[in-house]
Parts: C-alpha cells; sequence; structure tokens
C-alpha cells in the first residue's frame, strides 16, 4: 500500500503534462532567436503563457514565468521593496502577517538584515486568519509602507485570508499588496484583473505541473526591480533563457479541469475526529481550502505520527514541506495562540487530483493504531527551539 496524502508539499505530475514536457524536451530553438526555430519554440512558449494567464485571469504580458514560488515571491518582495525604496521618500516598513510561508518570512528577514528594512509582524486571529484591524491600524498609523505581502490562505492550516479586504485598504493608502497564491492555485478561483493585486506568486509542481517553473504575476501598472539582470526577457523582469518545455508542461497543467476536493475532504476530518475523538480541527472549520485538514493530537509527537503513518504505507506531514526535518514548533500555529505542547502533536494531511476514497480508508484505517503508539511514546524529552 503507498498512499500519498501530501499534495501541499508538491502533487504527482498529471499525464497529459508528463506527455507535453517530455515531447517538448526535443525541440530545438531559443525563443530569443529570430530564425525560425527560434520562433517556433516561441510561439509555444508564448501559447503556455496564455494558458497559465487564463487560468489566473490576467493578461498573457502579466506572467512572468520563474523557477518556482520561492523565486517568485523573493521577486516580488525585493523587487518591490527596492522599486518603492529608489530615491525619493524612504519606505522601509513591510506589513507582513504572522504565518506566512518560510519563502516569506526568509525574503522579508533578509531585507530586515540586510537593507534596513522594517518588519511589522500583523497578528492572526485564533482560527489562523489575519486581523483586519490591526492591518487598518497599521496602514493608518504609517507613511512609510513599501508594500504588504501575505498568503491567499495558511498553507498549514488552510485557512482562507481576507485579501480583498487588506487589498482594498492598501490601496486606499496608496501600498501595493503581494499575495503568495503557491498553495491555493486550482483550489480557489483566481481572477487576477479585479483583485487589485500588484503581484500574485505560483508554482506549476502543485497543480500537476514540473518541478522548476512558476509564475510572478505582475500587473502592468507595477514595478519591480529584477533580481536577475542579463538580457531583459520578460519585461526586464526576469531575464535569462527561458525553459519553453517546462512552461509548455505548466499550460497544461493550468488549462487541465480542477478537480473538486471539498466533500473528500470534509470525509477526512468526519472521519479522523470520528476514530481519533481527541483530535483537534485546527484552521477555520469552514473557510478553509477545500483539499487541507489540519489537526494536533495531543500527548504525542506528530513526527511520531508522521513516521508510524509511513511506516503503514500513508504519506502526510507535520507542515510546510520546506521546513521538513527541522525540530521546532510550527509559527502558523503559535500565531494562532496554540500553546507548544499541542501545537507539537500537529499533522497536516492534505488531497489532490489523485486522492481518492480508498485513500482516505487506509488513512482512516492506520490512524488509531499510530495515534495510540505515538502516545504511548508521549512528548519527547527535548526543549523545542523557537523560530528566529
Amino acid at each position: 500500500m503507498n498512499v500519498y496524502l501530501d499534495h501541499a508539499a508538491t502533487t504527482p505530475m498529471l499525464a497529459d503534462a508528463i506527455e507535453s514536457y517530455t515531447s517538448s524536451l526535443g525541440i530545438v530553438g531559443n525563443p530569443s532567436s529570430i530564425h525560425s526555430q527560434g520562433q517556433n519554440a516561441k510561439r509555444m512558449l508564448e501559447e503556455a503563457r496564455e494558458a497559465v494567464a487564463r487560468s489566473l485571469g490576467c493578461d498573457p504580458i502579466e506572467v512572468v514565468f520563474t523557477s518556482g514560488g520561492t523565486e517568485s515571491i523573493n521577486l516580488a518582495v525585493k523587487g518591490l521593496y527596492w522599486e518603492r525604496n529608489a530615491g525619493g521618500t524612504p519606505r522601509p516598513r513591510i506589513l507582513v502577517p504572522e504565518g506566512e510561508h518560510h519563502a516569506t518570512v526568509d525574503t522579508v528577514e533578509w531585507l530586515e538584515r540586510y537593507e534596513g528594512a522594517v518588519i511589522e509582524w500583523i497578528p492572526l486571529d485564533a482560527l489562523g486568519r489575519v486581523r483586519l484591524d490591526a492591518v487598518e491600524s497599521a496602514l493608518c498609523r504609517h507613511d512609510d509602507i513599501a508594500l504588504v505581502t501575505m498568503l491567499v490562505a495558511n498553507n498549514e492550516v488552510g485557512t482562507i485570508q481576507p485579501v480583498s479586504e487588506v487589498v482594498a485598504l492598501a490601496v486606499a493608502h496608496g501600498v501595493p499588496v503581494h499575495a503568495d497564491a503557491v498553495s491555493t492555485y486550482h483550489h480557489l478561483p483566481i481572477d487576477f484583473a479585479s483583485s487589485g493585486l500588484a503581484a500574485l506568486s505560483v508554482s506549476a509542481h502543485k497543480i500537476g505541473g514540473p518541478l522548476g517553473i512558476g509564475a510572478l504575476v505582475l500587473a502592468r501598472s507595477a514595478k519591480v526591480v529584477p533580481l536577475i539582470h542579463g538580457g531583459g526577457q520578460q519585461r526586464d523582469v526576469r531575464s535569462g533563457t527561458q525553459d519553453a518545455p517546462a512552461a509548455i508542461a505548466f499550460g497544461i497543467a493550468a488549462a487541465h479541469p480542477i478537480v473538486p476536493l471539498t466533500a473528500l475532504r470534509d470525509r477526512v476530518i468526519t472521519g479522523v475526529l470520528a476514530v481519533v475523538p481527541e483530535a483537534v480541527l485546527r484552521g477555520d472549520p469552514v473557510h478553509r481550502v477545500d483539499n487541507n485538514a489540519h489537526f494536533t493530537f495531543p500527548g504525542c509527537e506528530g513526527d511520531s505520527l508522521l513516521f508510524l503513518l509511513d511506516a503503514a504505507g500513508v504519506s502526510v506531514s507535520t507542515g510546510s514541506a520546506c521546513r521538513a526535518g527541522v525540530p521546532e514548533v510550527s509559527h502558523v500555529l503559535r500565531a494562532m495562540g496554540i500553546a507548544d505542547n499541542e501545537a507539537r502533536g500537529a499533522l497536516r494531511i492534505t488531497l489532490g487530483h489523485s486522492t481518492t476514497e480508498a485513500d482516505v480508508d487506509a488513512l482512516l484505517t492506520a490512524l488509531p493504531a499510530a495515534f495510540a503508539r505515538a502516545s504511548r511514546a508521549g512528548l519527547a524529552d527535548r526543549e523545542v527551539p523557537r523560530a528566529v
């Protein structure tokens, strides 16, 4: 038995995306070359860009292909910050909700350390939702804000964030907003044109495309200082020879029919609470991403549960894959006010296009015994370091 329930980390490539990827690897021609082979590669690249744009409700010119979600986030946050501080009035402040993905957290902390940025952390409520009153207060108190950056939905607990409300508040103060939609692409509708966002980040491997390619959707009106220089490709925003085969496969995945997962997710939630009544569902029970079920299990380590389930042939996670193997309590759960001894028993179950009813059955069959064994082991006798 091999059951995969960690789709928020990555999801299997779609069969048609694999086919298009492998077949297009034989294409000869640099999309920037003006001969016929180069122009053929460019045509296929731009058709892929159009497919990605349609899936995001934006113009193709606004789609900037990157190496993935992390680069997209870095380009948006650093690029907007540098542009907003390029002469004139200094704007060192960045508004960042607590509990963001580490691609954002590490980026803003780098700007703080090396570029003099001032990070204002916006608190979350007990369900993991950013507090709008705190956003509004910060915008009213400060006139030196470079940007706001936030998740569309929390990548760990699945709570959908009030992005449109934050955008309305920020735009009224002339502040651009970047949104990280990496974990919500194809799980929540995205209409960039009507969003008011300056920038939005997505990644192909979360929707059945290949690893190593993502996109930054950058509004026509928005300007960023690029991370990479040389060649001037993609509006001078992201120079470098573009990966046409990966983009083609990305476009196929972007256009693929979206698989509804709400009913299956709800079956996971009710099933887990039935077989392990001690489990506590975390995040918003209603306004959550359709593939996310996040629990804490009292009196045991999430890592213990993960390994025991893995031994039973069921793959899940304790949180973000970018922090896998790091022995620390989730900064998301801490931001929600959950005590460390409770947060240490976290388990994230995420579904995808390949998830079946049988996969859910396998999880619910294996979980009670895994919980019983993990409970007997209890909490590890160690000090869990706080994230710095």
